[in-house]
């Protein structure tokens, strides 16, 4: 009798500490609201409000908004390594005039190979096929 093995299921879900915030959405708002204290001591008011709309609404979308199942963070990251990578790729081999000269006075000729013509399978050699797969080899096929 094989082994057993319990098979676990649900690993992309995260930790939940607090009802329904995840470790690392704690930690997001955590860190703006430590900036945001800083931002209140330091700055005026106008100036204050202003950070904490834009700091805020980021850590509030980095924090919670899900793209395709994927955290935020994770989306800005693919988003940035697409754009970084070619989404094209050509090779583009181009001649000189000096090598097309040179390969004018060898007198190389395209050479195109003569594609061998298949021959269509019939429906018994289909059947015969059909039935040595299926029987492990055991049936010979008819000759």
């Amino acid at each position: 009798m094989p082994q057993q093995f319990v098979v676990p299921q649900f690993i992309d879900v995260e930790d939940k500490i607090f009802g329904p915030i995840t470790t690392r959405q704690f930690l997001i708002l955590l860190v703006t609201g430590l900036l945001l204290f800083i931002a209140f001591k330091l700055a005026d008011i106008t100036l204050f409000i202003v950070i904490t709309l834009l700091l805020g609404g980021s850590a509030l979308v980095v924090a919670f908004v899900k793209v395709n199942g994927q955290a935020f963070h994770y989306f800005i990251l693919n988003i940035f390594q697409t754009l970084k990578k070619p989404g094209l790729r050509v090779w583009s081999k181009s001649f000189t005039k000096e090598d097309l000269e040179y390969l004018r006075k060898l007198g190389m000729e395209e050479i195109v190979e003569q594609v061998p013509k298949k021959e269509v399978a019939s429906h018994r050699k289909i059947r015969d096929l059909s039935l040595i797969v299926n029987t492990g080899g055991f049936y010979k096929g008819e000759e």
